[in-house]
């Protein structure tokens, strides 16, 4: 096992070629086309330091093996000492990794290191707070497809650090029939039954509706796997529940929030989907502190 996927939160994996593809895309965005022109400029080639990644703010940790990464990339004669794991919740002032060796390329990793794991550990963080209100709840929070073009994988696995779980990762490993795709198919029993006859027997199929109309209907025509219950009140979300009766999974959407997840897991869905989770959240401080 390498360094960075040592680094990982034991139950929710990311591919390493996912870790080194950001890792690299991003240092030739950061680096350009003549590099660290003020490192260059100002310290010597053969200067040696070291560095401690330092969380400066509360939360749940995510993207260490990003952090990790970014360094050796420059140089692999680095000497990286984690000091805390994907996952784990940590406390300001916590020491997160020590890196030691050419101080040129701990300078030019710095940003890469910090811009990944100060934003999956806000990711993370406010997941855990999602999870933490519907604690006493049957139901779980899911992540969507709302997320930083390019960086889907890493933020769904940053939600999974935070005690969260994943909604689909792409429009290709499940059905989501939503209100368009009615509205072109035809109708609800035309779009459920096209859905059926193209999905393979592995593929779950799950259909968004706004009223309770549409899905006394969508359990008339017995075809979906999942519902997902679009903008309801809390009133007709217990509706929608007792209407289901155990026969399809349930999700809610639509704008949940922190403030309203408790009331909403408590009307006796399985999940809530939000995709704040991912679009609206706030880095967790994190800092590199040199320590010659």
């Amino acid at each position: 096992m390498s360094l960075t996927t040592s680094l990982l939160r034991p139950d929710a994996f990311l591919s390493p070629l996912a870790i080194e593809a950001a890792v690299t895309r991003t240092l030739e965005e950061d680096l350009g086309r003549a590099g660290d022109i003020t490192s260059i400029a100002t310290v010597p080639e053969d200067t040696n330091g070291r560095a401690v990644v330092v969380a400066r703010q509360a939360g749940v940790i995510a993207g260490l093996p990003l952090v990790a990464a970014a360094f050796l990339k420059l140089s692999d004669e680095l000497e990286v000492v984690p000091h805390a794991r994907d996952g784990a919740t940590i406390k300001a002032g916590t020491k997160l990794m020590t890196i030691s060796g050419n101080a040129r390329a701990i300078l030019g990793a710095e940003r890469t290191a910090l811009n990944y794991l100060g934003h999956l550990s806000g990711i993370a963080s406010a997941t855990a707070e999602f999870a933490r209100r519907i604690a006493h709840t049957k139901a779980r929070v899911v992540c969507t497809r709302k997320t930083t073009p390019g960086l889907r994988a890493l933020e769904k696995y940053a939600v999974r650090c935070g005690g969260g779980s994943n909604h689909r990762f792409g429009l290709d490993d499940a059905i989501l029939i939503k209100d368009n795709h009615i509205a072109v198919a035809g109708g609800i029993k035309a779009v459920l039954t096209g859905a059926k006859q193209s999905a393979g027997h592995l593929v779950k199929i799950e259909i968004e509706v706004d009223s309770l109309d549409q899905l006394r209907e969508v359990l008339d025509v017995g075809l979906a796997d999942v519902v997902l219950i679009d903008n309801f009140d809390l009133a007709s979300m217990r509706d929608a529940v007792a209407l289901v009766a155990g026969r399809l999974v349930v999700e809610a959407s639509g704008g949940i929030t922190l403030d309203t997840a408790a009331a909403i897991a408590e009307t006796g869905v399985d999940y809530l989907s939000s995709g704040a989770l991912t679009h609206s959240v706030q880095n967790l401080d994190v800092g590199l502190d040199i320590d010659m």
